[in-house]
């Protein structure tokens, strides 16, 4: 690590995750794990001196090219650290990557993966941990090598009306993470589906109710957070009443703001009120509500919405800009700048170098004539900083992968209450 980066390591350095059940999966911490707490007491003769804040010691020491690429969610190819994946931490400093099947095929390949890569970022002078993130949803939306159980889908867990068990099951599959190196999901999902021929949604809605997307999803996400997985409640505000899939197209919901109040906006109004630490945004047209721009960089939903009225003051994340919904009518760099201009934090290009090559000059471009000014973006990577904060994210800790028998037998175990 180079000197600038010495002081902010010196302040964050403590134990990485700490996990509370002797079932958790296994992982084993080097010494040297980043920790970002702000909490240190301090001694007597300092208590009428001001505390000094680590996050903005360290956003102080970033650069511009290090700041932009705090808001860059960036996916891979293949099972190994490859020249892109390398140009993506060294020259573009990405905040995280995302991972889908073909990067996770065989647990030991998937282990090396992820530790590579923390490891090629921890020689950045910048000395900010990647997010490690991926969709596990269970069902039909998952990750996870065909060697572990599959979790049932969340329509499945909803059926239950269990809380407790739905509370086991963001425990199971956080331990699953965490045991790769993963500290991301994507996942619970809130919308509820209140269109039967919806076809993205389906069975990974909890269901048709409001109370039992709720509670339910609520319930996942706090087990997640048990395991200091960062869970990332999805799609704001609402993809649970489509008819296209944002894969493909852009859906385009009629609703009017009263509507979204009362069933929409109502899972995620609670998830906010028990603790979301970040929100995915859906790519969503909603003309009654703003015309001109979809949810995805609409600054009415985005800062109007999520965060003036219901109060969200922690992460936002775009859905992949490489979508349908986004390429097949945008620019995609105009979209991710508009999207940081509406109050977003962290913008998902989740295939091609070069979109995320393109997404990384259109934002360096706004930034250097004015479009995001340097408060709004030191307001950004600030949020992105303490979330990072808040959950001792390292890149000095090796996972050893997950114990397969162990988890299935814990899978199996829950399988049982279905």
């Amino acid at each position: 690590m180079r000197l600038r980066s010495l002081t902010f390591l010196m302040v964050l350095l403590l134990t990485g995750c700490v996990f509370t059940e002797q079932d958790t999966a296994r992982n084993t911490a080097k010494d040297h794990n980043i920790n970002y707490n702000t909490d240190t007491p301090s001694s007597p003769t300092e208590s009428n001196q001001p505390q000094k804040d680590p996050i903005q010691d360290k956003l102080k020491e970033l650069s511009v090219s290090e700041k932009v690429g705090q808001l860059i969610m960036a996916g891979i190819d293949g099972t190994e650290v490859d020249e892109a994946a390398k140009e993506l931490i060294r020259s573009y400093n990405v905040g995280g990557f995302i991972f889908y099947s073909t990067n996770i095929k065989k647990e030991n390949e998937a282990v090396q993966l992820l530790n590579d890569l923390k490891q090629l970022n921890a020689q950045q002078k910048s000395g900010v941990p990647l997010f490690m993130s991926v969709d596990e949803e269970g069902g039909k939306v998952s990750r996870m090598p065909s060697t572990l159980k599959k979790i049932p889908s969340a329509k499945k867990v909803g059926d239950t009306k269990n809380e407790q068990l739905a509370t086991q099951i963001g425990k199971v599959i956080g331990d699953q993470l965490q045991s790769f190196g993963l500290n991301m999901d994507y996942a619970p999902v809130l919308d509820v589906n209140s269109n039967p021929k919806n076809p993205v949604i389906g069975d990974r809605a909890y269901g048709n109710e409001i109370n039992i997307v709720s509670q339910m999803g609520i319930a996942v996400m706090k087990g997640l957070q048990q395991r200091n997985v960062i869970p990332v409640v999805k799609h704001f505000p609402g993809h649970g009443d489509t008819s296209v899939d944002s894969h493909i197209g852009l859906p385009i919901v009629k609703h009017n703001i009263e509507r979204l109040r009362q069933l929409e906006l109502v899972p995620f109004k609670q998830a906010i009120a028990k603790g979301a630490d970040a929100v995915m945004i859906a790519h969503i047209l909603m003309p009654q509500i703003d015309n001109s721009a979809p949810a995805s960089f609409s600054s009415i939903i985005i800062h109007d919405l999520l965060r003036a009225e219901l109060g969200f003051t922690g992460v936002v994340i775009s859905d992949d800009m490489t979508m349908g919904a986004i390429t097949e009518h945008y620019d995609m760099g105009e979209a991710t700048v508009k999207f940081i201009q509406a109050g977003g934090n962290v913008v998902l290009i989740g295939h091609g170098m070069e979109n995320i090559q393109s997404v990384a000059k259109a934002l360096t471009d706004a930034v250097q004539q004015g479009e995001i000014t340097p408060k709004m973006l030191d307001e950004r990577v600030t949020q992105v900083l303490q979330l990072k904060q808040k959950y001792k994210l390292t890149d000095h800790q090796q996972a050893i992968g997950p114990d397969v028998k162990q988890i299935n037998e814990r899978i199996a175990e829950l399988l049982k209450q279905f």
